[in-house]
């Protein structure tokens, strides 16, 4: 298993059987994940729209650097937000697993 940099919450333990209260709130979580992930990929793509604007127009040739500073961050912005939606799904998948047992 891949080691993290900053580990937000501990490891966690299971006690109780999942009741209807704790599956809910998995899915709000599930849910939120995905909303997070969609706000990731529209600050993306705005930032690649604006460093595409920048890198266009013609009479300001010494600010293109403005426009690619944008699309690198629109990468940037991407790849976090990919890599933040996979590992929160995964640690929701075994805490849920977790849970069952």
């Amino acid at each position: 298993m891949m080691k993290y940099i900053f580990r937000f919450t501990p490891k966690f333990t299971a006690r109780e059987e999942i009741i209807l209260r704790d599956y809910l709130a998995l899915e709000r979580s599930k849910l939120a994940n995905e909303r997070t992930l969609l706000s990731y990929i529209r600050t993306s793509l705005y930032l690649a729209l604006g460093g595409i604007a920048f890198l266009q127009l013609e009479n300001f040739g010494n600010i293109n650097w403005i426009g690619y500073i944008a699309l690198a961050l629109s990468i940037t912005f991407l790849v976090t937000g990919i890599i933040r939606y996979h590992r929160f799904k995964r640690r929701l998948w075994t805490f849920y697993n977790n849970m069952k047992k």
